[in-house]
């Protein structure tokens, strides 16, 4: 019985490869938004924050 033949350079690029397809589906599911989610998502932040400003009480309003 003989061994099948590996070419050790061509194994270590091809794991490295594999390791790198990994890492850009996990940052793809980490930070890949649309555009128009981004900016969804902003406008939604800005419309909070001009609510809790206007809502908020100064010294002596009370």
């Amino acid at each position: 019985m003989m061994a099948e033949i590996v070419n050790l350079r061509q194994a270590r690029k091809m794991r490295a490869r594999q390791s790198a397809e990994a890492q850009a589906a996990e940052n793809r599911a980490r930070f890949g938004r649309s555009k128009a989610a981004r900016a969804a998502q902003e406008a939604e932040a800005e419309r909070q924050a001009r609510l809790l400003a206007g809502s908020r009480l100064e010294p002596g309003e009370a």
